[in-house]
């Protein structure tokens, strides 16, 4: 059998997340014997769009047997995906819902289902530990990834659904970046209205951001007490970012989730191998560090102090 090649698609190479998805992508590669291709999107769906045709549409010399990719934009470019599978490639969808697997599966016979985070689940956890940090309620800046993300959605509602209702939300848009939630959250802390408000917690879709938030802070107030005890939360868990930032007390709580374009990797080479077909969806399973435990005795600590 001839030596497989896949293309992992990115969404950008700035998030932690991200960069991890990329690295085990790597690692799976070398493993498994496959030769892999990755592209990364820059957050653009469209950037994103062009480049899977682009290689669905290459010569046969350079033919990809699969494509994995977790969708930057609004969709999960389900017109790429037929425009794949028509050509006898298989699909792995990332971290998003995409309707249109089993239709890929029936018409076109080829390998094709998604691998996801549960974003209503990791909603839940990061209600959960809003509620222990914050358990006397009051004002969170909420910093929301994309608004044309579905995950970015989900996990927000489910936070809605679990949080106390005493807790009372800010939202703030950014885009999966450090920079991009600095910047947000840099203009919101100048706006006159800001300093009236007693932020009790900074909860962030993804570490990456709740370090932007965390930057903006430290520069907008600098040493003053003012910022000092807010508890940040972020989301992701990477053990050299979101882990690390919570043993160093720079995050209070994360959520880690598993990367798993390794595992699609797996799956997809099996079923291109053997002619099983995977299951259509597949969940990985979020963590929440520290313990809900460990974080009830720290919320329990700031109550006592105030």
């Amino acid at each position: 059998m001839k030596r497989l090649r896949f293309l992992l698609s990115i969404t950008n190479d700035e998030d932690g997340y991200q960069i991890e998805q990329a690295s085990t992508g790597l690692a799976a590669a070398k493993k498994l014997g496959i030769d892999i291709d990755i592209v990364y999107a820059g957050n653009d769906g469209i950037k994103q769009s062009q480049q899977l045709l682009s290689c669905i549409q290459s010569s046969a010399t350079q033919r990809t047997d699969a494509i994995l990719f977790e969708p930057a934009g609004s969709t999960a470019h389900p017109q790429v995906a037929r425009a794949a599978a028509a050509a006898g490639m298989g699909v792995v969808v990332l971290n998003r819902e995409a309707n249109y697997i089993s239709e890929l599966r029936h018409a076109f016979n080829v390998p094709a289902f998604a691998i996801t985070s549960n974003h209503d689940e990791i909603g839940r956890i990061q209600g959960q530990q809003l509620n222990s940090l914050v358990p006397g309620g009051g004002v969170v800046l909420y910093i929301h990834g994309p608004a044309e993300s579905s995950a970015a959605k989900q996990r927000h509602l489910a936070t809605m659904q679990t949080k106390l209702e005493s807790i009372n939300l800010r939202v703030l848009k950014a885009q999966w970046s450090e920079v991009s939630a600095y910047k947000g959250v840099c203009s919101w802390l100048r706006l006159s209205t800001s300093n009236q408000v007693k932020i009790q917690a900074v909860c962030a879709q993804d570490d990456s951001m709740a370090m932007g938030a965390r930057k903006a802070f430290e520069e907008c107030y600098g040493s003053k007490d003012k910022w000092k005890d807010i508890p940040f939360l972020g989301c992701d868990g990477m053990a050299k970012a979101g882990q690390e930032w919570v043993r160093r007390n720079l995050l209070a709580a994360t959520i880690h989730i598993p990367p798993n374009s390794g595992m699609g990797m797996e799956m997809m080479a099996k079923s291109i191998k053997t002619g099983e077909m995977p299951l259509e969806r597949t969940f990985t399973l979020a963590k929440p560090i520290p313990s809900p435990e460990a974080l009830a005795a720290t919320g329990s600590a700031r109550v006592a102090t105030v």
